[in-house]
Parts: structure tokens; sequence; C-alpha cells
């Protein structure tokens, strides 16, 4: 058991150290005038500044990338499969920092960590309207992949599930429909309409400064530890409920969770049937994506078009968050896992199909059902399942794998295109997998501890 500094000489303990079964009467609520003067529980700023990260993690996101790809290719002068190679191994290294960072999340807490990443995540996508040849071009990738779909998305999310517990699965719901509208909506077609008048240089040179001006200092101001550090509990709760966090001179009110360590979790078949499923989707959605381009010009189908798809992408990928949220705290997890896979699966067949704008429409709508339900799964089912106090380590944990997935899908598909000519044999022998994890997540059920 850690145990507090008491030497008044010596550095504050951090939130990871306050956070440990110390007595009741060692750990006395912190004061904090932003959160105390808050007018309404203070869970709903962080609801908010935790949106707000999750949608700046865009630059960094497939979905906006994708508006950049021709323009490395004709620009750079690279093969298509060369450009996807390099995003494959920058997804995947950048992905070996994630389990640090998210035990740097569990030391050194959410605040100081959304301002490094947030800074250093502005700085990439600066350098990106600088690359000049393949290898600046595959360290671009390393860094905006790393700090922004990986690290920004972890410490983003994190924050929002210590705030709530027992209205998780609506709040990240909301977060998800958000993130939906005004990431997925509207960053690509951002993208899509700066790059004709500014280069795409320019481009993202200013999405990095939105970074540096707007993410790094919200996210230091308002970003904030677990509630019970500051006599408050999880969902604004009154009634005195049993903590299993922390013991403090205050009264807790904390639902009771069980709360497992990463080396409990990794024994677990659930933590791999669900990072497996999750992951399935984000290798085969993310190829889809990143080629969205080319994919839409081998059915005929403009550039425009293939960025018009976003909208409807978006719009569902945001109702069904909110829907899934709502029957994430309803329903068994499994359900919506395996739905998601199948939409997957329905979504690759679909491809070789899209002939027309309102058949890439309904694609759009399938491709953002199966966005919408993988992310709030995603989102809300390692806090359901395995605790709040090692949180940022799980998901360090469980982020890598997902986003190795992201890697691969890229380059499957790309290889696979310029080898056979077309995206068509691709398409249907990736549609075997979800297919078959789908049939294997209805039957994962909530582990529990052997010891109770």
């Amino acid at each position: 058991m850690s145990k507090i500094r008491e030497h008044p000489s010596q550095a504050a303990p951090s939130p990871a150290e306050i956070t440990e079964n110390v007595p009741a009467t060692a750990v006395p609520p912190q004061t904090d005038p932003l959160v105390q003067k808050s007018p309404i529980f203070y869970g709903w700023i962080i609801f908010a500044v935790g949106t707000i990260g999750l949608t700046m993690t865009s630059p960094g996101q497939t979905y906006a990338v994708s508006i950049f790809i021709e323009h490395f290719i004709h620009d750079l002068s690279l093969s298509r499969s060369l450009v996807s190679s390099l995003y494959t191994v920058g997804t995947l290294t950048g992905s070996f920092a994630l389990p640090f960072i998210g035990r740097q999340i569990d030391q050194r807490g959410h605040r100081l960590m959304v301002l490094l990443i947030s800074v250093g995540f502005g700085l990439a996508c600066i350098y990106m309207g600088f690359v000049q040849n393949a290898i600046m071009l595959g360290l671009g990738f390393v860094a905006i992949r790393m700090l922004g779909q990986g690290s920004l998305s972890v410490v983003s999310q994190n924050v929002i599930n210590q705030w709530w517990v027992r209205r998780r699965g609506m709040i990240m719901g909301l977060a998800g429909l958000l993130f939906a509208l005004l990431g997925l909506g509207l960053f690509p077609n951002l993208i899509n309409w700066l790059i004709p008048i500014y280069s795409w240089r320019t481009t993202y040179m200013i999405l990095g400064g939105i970074l540096l001006l707007f993410m790094a200092p919200v996210g230091a101001i308002f970003f904030r530890e677990r509630p019970e550090l500051y006599g408050l509990q999880p969902d604004g709760l009154a009634e005195p409920v049993k903590d299993s966090l922390v013991e403090t001179a205050v009264p807790t009110l904390t639902p009771s969770e069980e709360n497992w360590t990463v080396s409990e979790v990794i024994r677990t078949g659930a933590f791999w049937n669900i990072s497996l499923g999750i992951a399935s989707i984000a290798m085969l959605s993310t190829g889809l994506f990143f080629h969205m381009i080319s994919i839409f010009d081998d059915n005929q189908l403009s550039a425009d078009v293939a960025a018009s798809v976003y909208v409807p992408i978006a719009v569902t990928t945001a109702l069904v968050n909110l829907v899934g949220g709502y029957l994430m705290d309803r329903v068994a997890p499994r359900f919506l896992l395996a739905t998601a896979l199948l939409l997957q699966a329905i979504c690759l067949v679909m491809v070789p199909y899209l002939s027309t704008v309102e058949i890439a429409f309904l694609y759009g709508m399938v491709l953002g059902g199966t966005s919408g339900l993988s992310r709030i799964v995603g989102s809300v089912i390692w806090a359901t399942y395995f605790g709040r106090r090692h949180l940022g380590s799980i998901t360090g944990l469980a982020t890598p794998i997902g986003v190795a997935g992201t890697a691969f899908g890229p380059l499957i598909f790309g290889v696979g295109r310029d080898t056979m000519g077309s995206y068509n044999t691709v398409l249907f022998v990736s549609a075997i997998m979800p297919f078959l994890l789908g049939i294997a997540a209805l039957f994962l059920t909530k582990p529990q501890k052997q010891n109770g």
C-alpha cells in the first residue's frame, strides 16, 4: 500500500497515490474553486471538454487523413501501396507508446497529460505541412497516430468515464453523438474545403494551430481527476453508496464496482474477445475510410460524392451512438458488439455495388452504424467490466490492439488494389472475419473475480 508523503517540504501526492486505499482520515477532499463553485455538477463540464478532446483527435483519424491521401500520392510521387505501408508502420509504431501513456495518465493525472498530448499533437500536425518524402511522411504518421488517434482519445475518453458511472452509457452516447457530428461530419468536409484554397500543407498547419491555441489551454484549464478527490461523487449522486475507489474524510457516494489490475484483466477471455472484435472493426473500417476516394473513383463516383458521404456516416454514427449509449445501460454489451460486427460484414459486401449516389449514401449509413456501435462499446465497456482505478493502464493496453487493427486495414486494401486491380477480392474475404467474430461475441459475459 502506498503512503502519502507527510513532510511539508515534499511535493504533493500524485492522483495515483491519492486513490490508494488509505485510512479515512488521511485524505481530506481537495479544494478547487472551479469545481466547487460550478453552478452545475462538474461532471457536465468534464463531459463537454472531454467531448471537445475526442473531436480534436480528428486530424489524426483516418477519416480526416483520407482526404489528404491523393495529395500525398501525387505531390510526393509515392505509390498507393507505399503510402498505405507507411501508414501501417506509423500506426503500429505509434501504438507502442500507448501502454506507457495509459500508465502516465493514472500516475500524473488527466490534466497534465492532456496538455502535453495536445501540444505534441499540434506540433505534429504543423510538421505534416513540411513533409517532402516518404521518410518524413512515415515519421509524421507515427506522430499524428500516436498523439491524436491514440493518446488524445484515451485521455479524453477516460476523464469522462471517471466522472460518470451509473449513467456512463448515456453520457458516452451523447459524447459519441457530438463527436460524430463535429468530428466525422465536419472535419472531412472542412479539410476538403480548405485544401483548394490554402493547399494541403497549409491546411495541416491550420489544424495544428487549432490544437495549440484551443485544445491545449481548454484541457489544461478544465480537466480534473475523479470526483471523489473533491468531495463529489460520480453522476452527481447525493445518497450514500459504498465507495470502492478511495476512502476520504467525507462521506463517499460512489457506486460499488470491482477494480481489476492489468495482470488480472489480460487473463480473462472477455478482454481478448472484446479487443479482437473492436480491432476487427477498426481495421476494416479504417481500410474503407483510408481508400474512400479511390473506392468511389473505381465505382465512377467523384471525390465530392465521397466527401459528401461522410455526412450520412456522421449522422448515423451520432444517432447510433446516442441509442447505443442508452442501450449500454440496459442490455448486455455482447449484443451491441455482435450487431456492429455483422454491420461491418454487410458494409464490406456492399462496396462493389456503389453504382449510384443513393446506394453510396445507404452504404454510408451502414458504415456509420458500425462505427457508432463499436465506438460506444469501446468507450464504455472497459470501465464497466473492470472498474476505474486502473482504467488508464487497462485502456492503454487495449487501445494499441485496436490501433494495430487500424494499421493493417489500409495496407491490406491498398496492396489488394494494386496487385489485383480491384478491391473486390479483399473485400469479400475480409467480410468473413467480422461475421465469425460477431458469432463469438454473442457468448461474451462479464467476468467475475474468483475471490469476489
